[in-house]
């Protein structure tokens, strides 16, 4: 009976481990994504109007941003809520 009950407790606390790594793992898929966003949007700040960096730099890095332009294509044709998108994360309601 006792070992029973041992075995549903870590079965409990394994599971809870779990839920916790999944929770975690998306805020950081979600950070993750972001920050590619602000990183595409500071190479290609000319498009909305911000200073951008020297323009050797952003060709010597153009090979390196077909994801992130992707991205900010994609992005712009679903023009997510990321304020709703948050709340959602957070579980606000």
């Amino acid at each position: 009976m006792v070992k029973k009950v041992i075995e549903d407790v870590k079965a409990f606390l394994r599971g809870f481990g779990e839920a916790f790594k999944h929770q975690s793992t998306e805020y950081i898929e979600f950070e993750e994504r972001e920050l590619e966003n602000v990183f595409a949007l500071i190479l290609m700040g000319s498009f909305i109007g911000i200073p951008s960096p020297p323009t050797t730099l952003v060709v010597r890095l153009m090979p390196h941003m077909v994801r992130e332009i992707y991205v900010m294509q994609q992005r712009a044709v679903n023009l997510d809520d990321i304020f709703g998108e948050i709340a959602g994360m957070f579980d606000i309601d």
